[in-house]
């Protein structure tokens, strides 16, 4: 248990900011889903669709500091190269 009113401030913003952050990575982790289904299924135009907004998702991740920068852009970069070996 905190012994002063700064720790226990601190351990309440963790709980709360744990909560958001986990939001933001399940919906990441959703838009990327879509994407990886929609190019599974061979349908270039819905992959095309998710993962327009998948990168949005991913690149506000990296900005808010749920992800690294690195691993957003890896991401991205494989989406859309797997992406582009379907056949349109």
């Amino acid at each position: 248990m905190q012994a002063h009113p700064s720790a226990e401030k601190r351990a309440r913003q963790t709980i709360k900011r744990t909560a958001v952050n986990k939001n933001r990575r399940s919906r990441i982790r959703t838009a990327v889903r879509n994407v990886e289904e929609a190019i599974a299924a061979g349908d270039k135009a819905a992959a095309t669709a998710a993962l327009k907004l998948a990168e949005p998702a991913l690149m506000r991740g990296v900005s808010k500091g749920v992800i690294h920068k690195n691993t957003g852009s890896r991401k991205v970069s494989r989406l859309t190269a797997r992406l582009k070996t379907l056949k349109g």
